[in-house]
């Protein structure tokens, strides 16, 4: 499998050192790497042209700066770079991937999820389970649902991006592309690193405050289609998280400020979708706690 690797950053510079030398140190490299400066007034960008010099392997690609916004992670700046950048691909690609610049990857990450997809061919979407330092510095284990896939590390499956891109929405993109591979037949996924794990270096939901993020997890979850029962759930499961109840009130109040306003979401059929999932899996925790 030929694997395109595209990693796009916005002054990433505190993070993005660790990032490339995981890269470099792969067991399995990409077959080519587009390095997505997105208008970084930092010494991003000088990094990434450092490292393209290097490797063969890699380029760099320059975007211009974007205008200020109230906030900017509301529109997913860094998806539309990433599919300028797959519209950049000369390359003939199998799988395109999607890294987040603030990672340490685990050395077998790319090798393992390649190995995955050319094990299923049903497999669309794939990714690794990430960790991040938790306040005593011990490694916590991201949210990750059955069938997600972190934002941070999508491996696409050729055809199957091409059943689901381009997407509509913006907020809540990275479930939303999920649920409609599945809608096209496909599995999505994420695996645990043999040996040693991926690491988040900036906890998710955190990179311009938590309770921001908690909303915007909220928001992301009215976009994609979750209904009022699923988020009430959802909700509860978060009250326990740092920051402790506000984490989980925060959540809540995210999906029904974007239900008031009457924000943007993925179509009936879809939400119907993910209605069924959720509905399933709720069906599945039930029997688990009666059984045990």
């Amino acid at each position: 499998m030929r694997v395109a690797v595209i990693v796009c950053f916005l002054n990433e510079q505190a993070h993005l050192p660790t990032l490339l030398d995981s890269l470099a140190h792969q067991q399995r490299r990409p077959d080519r790497l587009l390095l997505v400066d997105d208008g970084s007034s930092d010494g991003s960008a000088k990094l990434a042209a450092q490292f393209a010099s290097e490797h063969p392997y890699a380029t760099l690609l320059r975007r211009p700066r974007r205008p200020p916004q109230r906030d900017r992670l509301r529109s997913a700046p860094e998806l539309e770079a990433f599919c300028w950048a797959v519209e950049q691909l000369a390359e003939p690609w199998d799988v395109v991937a999607k890294l987040d610049a603030d990672l340490r990857l685990a050395p077998r990450m790319i090798a393992e999820l390649t190995a995955q997809l050319e094990a299923d061919p049903r497999l669309g979407i794939v990714g690794a389970h990430l960790r991040f330092a938790g306040p005593d510095g011990r490694l916590v284990a991201e949210r990750c649902p059955p069938g997600h896939v972190h934002g941070a590390t999508k491996f696409y499956r050729r055809e199957c991006f091409g059943d689901v891109f381009p997407l509509r929405l913006r907020l809540g993109w990275d479930t939303a592309d999920e649920v409609a591979a599945r809608m096209h037949g496909w599995r999505t996924e994420s695996i645990s690193m043999p040996a040693e794990d991926t690491i988040h270096l900036r906890p998710i939901a955190s990179h311009d405050g938590m309770l921001r993020g908690f909303r915007r997890s909220g928001g992301a979850a009215w976009a994609y289609g979750a209904r009022s029962w699923w988020v009430v759930i959802a909700a509860t499961a978060r009250l326990g998280e740092r920051p402790r109840v506000m984490g989980g009130l925060s959540y809540l109040a995210g999906w029904a400020g974007a239900a008031l306003r009457g924000d943007p979401r993925v179509d009936a059929p879809q939400r119907d979708f993910l209605a069924r999932e959720h509905r399933a899996r709720l069906r599945a925790a039930v029997l688990r706690r009666a059984y045990y």
